[in-house]
């Protein structure tokens, strides 16, 4: 699930603890401090920013307010499994549109998919499950061959993973109005089990979301921890380079396996097997592993080290290598 394992950020459980004692308030019910707060993090404006009951209500709000029926979403394949449901939701047709021979997302494509009826195209960069990390160019070679109707909703839920000298960072496009990005708080931040995720973008863009708010708020509790994990972005940016280094070294070790792997910027690894992905899932569910099979590959989160050791170790079994006692 592409959960994160390490221990919670500094002040959070302390930031849970004492929220409990408000939880019977409204508190701040648009959660318009912790807008403010991320507002100033990112150098922006609180109009800007709207935050959400995770990325996936957010992806799901922004759908809803700028589509509807009669309209299409062009996204990339393969990408999140669940993108096609939510544009469904919104009342809009997904348009799915193959990547090149490596299954890397094409701008190019993409833009050729767009029609009078498209109002938006959804990119996920680092994209799940493929790892692949898109940089500015990438991103301001699709709005050039965009006409100007079409949105551009980027979906970093996993950037904090990547290379930020790779990766582009949507929130300082600003001078083009179409861009908006979606973050989120479950997976670098380790807050998947409290649902807070947050929107940027130009307030007309922004503006129709904010108004869906009041029935996707983000809980006391929620706002509590998400403002401790904030505080501790120090340890945060720290946890996520540990993450990405087991990533890699499983990548390194799977690939002089003979496994194909692309490199990755989230916190997993797509592993392409062909017609043996469901040979491999149950070759290591023996092991007391649990993978998914996602868009015609299978997806292993990166887990602590020790969890990690015991894929290197099952993945050799399926080879046909020697099992050896230590693979680190």
């Amino acid at each position: 699930m592409n959960e994160n394992h390490w221990p919670a950020l500094p002040g959070v459980r302390d930031a849970l603890v004492t929220s409990l004692a408000e939880v019977n308030l409204t508190g701040d019910a648009l959660a318009a401090g912790l807008e403010r707060r991320l507002a100033a993090d990112l150098g922006t404006t609180p109009d800007r920013v709207v935050a959400g009951a995770g990325s996936g209500a957010l992806l799901q709000q922004f759908l809803a307010a700028h589509c509807g029926p009669g309209t299409t979403v062009v996204h990339a394949w393969p990408s999140f499994d669940l993108y096609p449901l939510l544009i469904r939701n919104a009342g809009a047709e997904p348009v799915a549109v193959p990547g090149d021979a490596d299954d890397r997302q094409d701008p190019g494509a993409l833009a050729a998919a767009v029609t009078g009826q498209t109002r938006v195209v959804l990119v996920c960069n680092p994209n799940n499950p493929t790892g692949e990390v898109l940089g500015e160019k990438w991103l301001r070679d699709l709005l050039a061959a965009l006409p100007r109707h079409v949105l551009v909703l980027v979906d970093e839920a996993y950037r904090e993973f990547a290379d930020p000298s790779a990766i582009a960072d949507a929130t300082t496009l600003s001078d083009d109005p179409r861009l908006a990005v979606v973050r989120t708080f479950s997976k670098s931040h380790g807050l998947i089990g409290l649902r807070v995720g947050y929107l940027v973008g130009a307030p007309e863009v922004v503006g129709p979301v904010r108004r869906t708010s009041p029935f996707h708020r983000v809980p006391t509790v929620a706002q509590a921890a998400a403002l401790a994990a904030l505080d501790a972005g120090p340890r945060m940016r720290e946890q996520c380079r540990e993450v990405a280094a087991e990533r890699d070294r499983v990548r390194s070790g799977l690939r002089e396996l003979g496994f194909d792997v692309p490199p990755s910027g989230g916190n997993y690894l797509w592993v392409r097997l062909g017609p043996r992905n469901q040979e491999f899932i149950a070759h290591l569910a023996e092991h007391g592993i649990a993978v998914r099979e996602v868009a015609g590959g299978v997806r292993v989160s990166t887990g602590l080290p020790e969890a990690n050791d015991a894929v290197l170790v099952a993945a050799r079994a399926f080879a046909g290598r020697p099992v050896e006692e230590a693979v680190r």
